[in-house]
């Protein structure tokens, strides 16, 4: 077991990527923390972690509010000691399917701001916690089109 003994918070984790590596770190062995801003999806991944002798616990939690999160994580590590892993999976609510020229400016810029905010609230809070402990990795979800541009991917990956 990779993960034994390790402590993780998915942001996201009701999503279907987000459940996937949620339900993965657990099988690894890894207490998983999952944040959300809907919890019957959260407790879906949860429940069926649990079934499978896993530990999980839900919360709400938006990975836009910097309070927020940073209250969370601060809650995870005076309960179960550290955060060892800190991985978003949000959502970042973005536009696909049509040509960059019919797209408002809103719609291109929603998802790269929604990603970039929230992988610096998620990664600082995490890392103030992690410096102390000399240890911890910190994931994002991103893309193919992150990384080569593909047509009619809007804001999400413009080419």
């Amino acid at each position: 077991m990779l993960l034994k003994n390790r402590n993780a918070v998915i942001y996201g984790a009701g999503g279907s990527l987000g459940g996937a590596v949620a339900r993965a770190f657990a099988l690894e062995g890894a207490n998983v923390f999952l944040a959300g801003r809907t919890m019957i999806p959260l407790e879906a991944v949860a429940n069926d972690i649990i079934a499978s002798g896993g530990h999980a616990v839900a919360a709400i939690v938006d990975a836009l509010e910097e309070k927020a999160v940073k209250a969370y994580v601060d809650a995870i590590v005076k309960k179960a000691g550290s955060i060892d892993i800190s991985f978003n999976a949000i959502g970042v609510e973005d536009v696909q399917g049509i040509p960059l020229y019919e797209m408002g400016i809103e719609d291109f810029m929603r998802p790269i701001t929604i990603a970039m905010k929230s992988q610096l609230i998620t990664a600082s809070a995490a890392a103030r916690h992690m410096i102390k402990n000399g240890k911890g990795v910190i994931l994002f979800l991103t893309a193919t089109p992150a990384g080569k541009a593909y047509p009619l991917t809007g804001g999400f990956g413009p080419p």
